[in-house]
């Protein structure tokens, strides 16, 4: 997690196409606007997987034995809430400067670095020990929540020998829980001011080289290694040139392609704000269309193993308030529409996190923001602690509504949303239809008429809501908060939708999104 490509984002417009929807500026007031969702079940456009949700964290997260361990009940069942089937991927920028302390006399790689002490940079400026305890109690906070894993080795100050000891340990540990080993964070960033891992000229036909010296030392350490990448920032070129190059080196190993995408940043910059937090970012496919053609080609699935509203740690009042969540939940839909097969949105303890840009968060304005920071950095969907206990975040709830999306065929849409922020997705089921739908205008209320194109027998739906876009306390899904320690919770308000014939009109409120579900 570091200097995050911002994709530069024109004006609003609106745009009907395979599935997504996205308007403008207009401004609407008074009675609630009008529109009008046409459903094409016969198009489906992505197989969403079980495992598509999941959370991202820094390695140096795993420096305390305690945070990833079996006797962690809070975080597991915030986890289990989440999904049965998630993915943890285990990264960032500190794994590159964490280092595998297999016994009490191993220290740190002796190695020189540009830049450590120099100002400006954003990288972690210390080594930060892992150990085989801290690997054997995530295996059981894993085995706890049903949930698999992504682990990343050191390429920025790494060795074949030393990332090959690591992760034979891993593999022998985490057995089946382990996806696949992912090997340097961001390394089309290696060479910039604010990472300097790597001097000025260094490009991706250096990093394939070396990048496959430790491939090759992992596959002689673990028989049955298997790797994804390249985990870029959202680099369309690296991507395809991975997906084309890697599988040539290593053949079946290669099992995934890795990409991140952070919205905003940095969190001091006041371009950083809700309002341009919500607007469309058609960048984002323009990425993808860049990156699909390859992966498809490699019969590979490509997964956003990083992403965020704000790198740096987040923004506070934006980044843990109801407008992440609206960001957040259609952001992942639209990756769906767009093809991706996972979203892990990076997240952990203020600590770690500064730590891993520099020893600072520049999102930290007061004494209340640091309070905050010290349970969970702002971006993060939970926050606690092992004495606190832990507590969804307002993304978290977006998280658990497109966790509805699991296991089902994402299917074509055309939304006339008629100049408004509005989005709308819809998927087939064994017993039906799902339909999300996101309103993102501040003072704006929609009366949207859904044509399903199928017969229905009923629909019933629930509502994910706050005070306002910038709250960050008060948010709920189906009229419920999920109970903090326990995570404990049960729908409390599920409208009834009357269906006519093969459609249905439902009302989508300012600053709110709405699930749909419709029973053929």
């Amino acid at each position: 997690m570091d200097e995050q490509r911002r994709h530069d984002r024109p004006d609003r417009r609106t745009v009907i196409a395979s599935g997504l929807a996205f308007a403008g500026t207009a401004a609407l007031a008074g009675a609630p606007a009008k529109s009008r969702l046409t459903l094409h079940p016969d198009r489906v456009l992505n197989e969403i997987p079980a495992n598509y949700s999941g959370f991202s964290v820094e390695t140096a997260q795993l420096s305390d034995p305690s945070y990833y361990e079996a006797g962690n009940t809070s975080l597991i069942a915030l986890h289990r809430r989440l999904s049965p089937n998630g993915v943890l991927r285990i990264g960032g920028n500190s794994s590159e400067f964490c280092y595998w302390k297999s016994s009490p006399d191993v220290g740190p790689q002796q190695i020189k670095l540009a830049g450590l002490g120099r100002a400006g940079n954003t990288m972690p400026q210390h080594f930060t020990p892992i150990t085989p305890q801290a690997v054997t109690n995530l295996r059981g906070f894993l085995d706890a929540c049903s949930w698999n894993c992504i682990y990343g080795l050191n390429f920025g100050t790494g060795s074949p020998a030393r990332d090959a000891e690591e992760a034979a340990a891993v593999a022998d540990v985490l057995g089946a829980r382990l996806l696949y080993f992912q090997i340097g964070n961001e390394p089309d960033l290696y060479t910039t001011a604010n990472n300097l891992l790597r001097p000025a000229g260094w490009g991706f036909s250096d990093y394939m080289r070396q990048w496959l010296a430790i491939a090759q030392a992992v596959c002689a350490r673990v028989p049955n290694a298997r790797f994804g990448g390249p985990d870029v920032t959202l680099s369309a070129d690296w991507i395809a040139r991975f997906a084309r190059e890697a599988p040539k080196r290593l053949g079946q190993r290669i099992v995934g392609l890795s990409g991140h995408y952070y919205a905003s940043g940095p969190p001091q910059s006041p371009a950083v704000n809700i309002a341009n937090l919500l607007k469309p970012a058609p960048a984002i496919a323009e990425e993808m269309l860049g990156i699909m053609p390859a992966a498809r080609a490699a019969g590979l699935p490509f997964r956003i193993t990083e992403a965020n509203s704000c790198y740096r740690g987040g923004k506070p009042g934006m980044s843990n308030a109801l407008a992440s969540a609206l960001w957040g939940g259609d952001y992942m839909l639209e990756m769906a529409a767009l093809g991706g097969k996972g979203v892990n949105f990076h997240g952990g303890s203020g600590k770690e996190i500064a730590a891993s840009v520099g020893d600072k968060l520049p999102g930290v304005r007061n004494a209340a923001d640091e309070k905050i920071a010290r349970l969970g950095t702002f971006y993060s969907p939970f926050a606690g602690n092992r004495s606190e206990g832990f507590s969804a975040r307002p993304l978290f709830y977006a998280m658990m509504m497109v966790e509805q999306f699991a296991n089902t065929r994402l299917i074509a849409t055309a939304f006339e949303a008629r100049g408004a922020n509005a989005t709308a997705y819809a998927a087939k089921t064994a017993d039906g239809l799902r339909i999300a739908l996101f309103n993102k205008e501040p003072s704006a209320d929609f009366e949207i008429e859904i044509d399903l194109n199928t017969a229905a027998r009923g629909a019933t739906l629930w509502r994910l809501t706050g005070p306002r876009l910038d709250a960050i306390s008060g948010i709920a899904l189906a009229g419920a908060q999920i109970a903090p320690g326990s995570a404990d919770w049960q729908p409390a308000t599920v409208e009834t939708v009357r269906v006519a014939g093969r459609s249905l009109t439902v009302s989508l409120p300012r600053a709110s999104a709405a699930l749909i579900f419709a029973r053929s």
